[in-house]
């Protein structure tokens, strides 16, 4: 996906509540690029431009694992703490 179709993509999945700022996604895509998580590559649109399109690295499919079971780990801590309060 394109930096702009990703941005859309998670303003949809969220329902609104995350709209990006195309600075910080950019820089955001920057650093993952630069970290092997993501590789991109140039491609023409379906409006016949150049837009560079990403995709996770199967180092970055690692990391996205990884991170998202710690995710849950600290979401059921958390909710943990609100049930007994």
């Amino acid at each position: 996906m394109h930096g702009y179709g990703i941005s859309v993509r998670i303003e949809q999945m969220s329902r609104g509540v995350f709209r990006l700022n195309a600075g910080s996604l950019f820089l955001a895509i920057q650093r993952l690029e630069r970290a092997g998580l993501i590789k991109g590559e140039w491609k023409e649109t379906e409006n016949s431009r150049r837009a560079k399109y990403y995709a996770l690295t199967e180092q970055g499919q690692k990391r996205l694992s990884s991170e998202t079971r710690e995710w849950g780990k600290q979401v059921a801590a958390i909710a943990r703490i609100l049930e007994a309060s």
